[in-house]
């Protein structure tokens, strides 16, 4: 996948049309420092943007392979534009994602939001809670998040509570 092409093109198409978006996945560890294989670009927009989001990804070519509520998921035939990933989120969250995100360099020296580290990790605890099969992956991205300077503990401890994850948190503790 061209990272380069994919966020060039997407985000460009997202600016002009005044949604917020933040990258967020492998991409944004990396920009936290911690590098990591990913195949696809994933981003998170408010909820209200989703059917001129999915519009466009289609009219590119990309097949919506899923949609709901909270997520799509696209791929196109063309290797180079690969998969693409959203998360759609709204209200209080959506406020408080894009309120706190921060611009960083992203793939190819593009300037992009990036969501802060707890947030991310209330992303990562959600995505473990769906699909425990995550939970390797996850937990590790995590520990990588919690060591960022000034990420608040508390906070994350709140989110792995209420997804029912504390006894996961307290093994994470003990790693820091």
């Amino acid at each position: 996948m061209d990272f380069v092409k994919s966020l060039e093109t997407i985000a460009g198409f997202l600016d002009d049309e005044g949604c917020r978006y933040a990258l967020i996945g492998g991409l944004a560890l990396a920009a936290y420092g911690h590098p990591r294989a990913t195949l696809d670009l994933d981003l998170v927009v408010e909820r209200d943007d989703q059917d001129r989001i999915v519009h466009f990804m289609e009219s590119l070519g990309f097949n919506t392979m899923h949609r709901s509520k909270g997520y799509s998921n696209h791929s196109h035939s063309n290797p180079e534009m690969g998969r693409v990933d959203f998360v759609f989120i709204h209200g209080r969250t959506s406020e408080q994602l894009f309120d706190a995100a921060a611009d960083v360099e992203g793939p190819g020296g593009r300037m992009v939001p990036v969501p802060k580290a707890e947030h991310l990790v209330a992303m990562k605890v959600l995505a473990m809670k769906n699909d425990p099969a995550r939970s390797f992956q996850e937990m590790a991205d995590i520990r990588s998040l919690m060591i960022q300077p000034g990420v608040e503990p508390e906070v994350v401890r709140r989110y792995f509570q209420k997804h029912d994850l504390e006894e996961r948190y307290d093994e994470l503790e003990t790693t820091l």
